[in-house]
């Protein structure tokens, strides 16, 4: 061995032997630290919402709960049928992902494969401000504007309804889909999309029938996930869709999201200890499961569908 493979050798000892020091030891213990703060904080959020919620479900039977009768403020034999917060809630967000689905999936398929870069570094940031606004303001935009350019269209529109804040989340949840779906549409290999072409397809059937099959997972992934921060969505519904606690279809009329429902008992409205005071946390959990299932679905379809290239 040659005196200058021995200096090496040593001046890597001397290295590994110098940092062995009181830093290196703290800082893995320090990371696991800060990694467990986010469990920690979600299972603190779990615990108590099943503690609070385990007193409302063990104060209010189930036939009542999965009724469509909610009077949680009635003087005298309040119901807390959950049914009308769940209907309204499904209702509103279907009718974000009507307007959030295509043209999230166009503006991500038109960024991805049509616009050129000059082009999408001009219109991307522009899209993903959307994201950035704050949702009072889309509640406000939706209530003061949207209703009531509805209103002109539908005579029957009332001023609290299901239609205009469905339609303004969806606007609010265009950037998560066309982000996620666009990253998906990259991530599929140039040889691809080159070999469709030079077998005399268009630049409009690559997109559909190479580029799109092949980032299915992604896409897919996306409108789950947009399901679940629609889901979640709070201020729009509550100033835009009213407090109607009525087990109805008709989008026209105001209906409640489980959201606006803990948003109006939290302002005071249900004194603390009593059972509306618990139905907030049995709602809560109820949000929370919800959301949980949709991003467990995202996360399976994504590993199922996966491709690998």
């Amino acid at each position: 061995m040659s005196d200058r493979e021995t200096d090496v050798r040593e001046i890597i000892q001397n290295n590994i032997r110098n940092k062995k020091g009181i830093v290196n030891k703290i800082m893995p213990v320090f990371f696991f630290i800060m990694a467990s703060v986010s469990v920690l904080t979600t299972i603190g959020i779990i615990v108590t919402l099943v503690t609070d919620a385990y007193k409302f479900f063990s104060a209010v039977g189930l036939s009542e709960i999965f009724s469509t009768r909610l009077a949680p403020l009635r003087a005298e034999d309040p119901t807390f049928g959950i049914l009308p917060l769940i209907n309204g809630t499904i209702i509103i967000t279907a009718i974000a992902m009507l307007v959030a689905i295509p043209l999230g999936l166009t503006a991500a398929l038109y960024l991805s494969q049509f616009a050129s870069p000059r082009v999408r570094k001009t219109v991307k940031p522009i899209l993903e401000v959307l994201a950035g606004i704050p949702t009072i303001v889309y509640g406000f935009f939706a209530y003061t504007f949207v209703t009531p350019m509805l209103m002109s269209l539908i005579p029957t529109l009332e001023s609290k309804n299901a239609l205009s804040p469905g339609i303004v989340m969806g606007i609010m949840i265009i950037p998560l889909v066309a982000s996620l779906s666009e990253d998906a549409m990259n991530a599929v290999p140039e040889i691809l999309k080159e070999g469709s072409l030079a077998l005399g397809s268009t630049k409009l059937e690559v997109a559909i029938k190479v580029v799109i099959p092949s980032a299915i997972s992604g896409i897919i992934a996306s409108f789950v996930l947009a399901i679940s921060r629609a889901i979640g969505e709070t201020m729009i519904v509550t100033i835009a869709s009213g407090s109607s606690k009525a087990f109805t279809f008709d989008i026209t009329r105001s209906m409640q999201t489980m959201t606006s429902y803990i948003v109006e008992f939290t302002s005071g409205d249900a004194g603390s200890g009593t059972t509306g005071y618990y139905s907030l946390y049995a709602v809560g959990l109820i949000l929370l499961s919800f959301t949980l299932v949709m991003n467990l679905i995202a996360q399976y379809i994504s590993r199922k569908y996966r491709e690998e290239y």
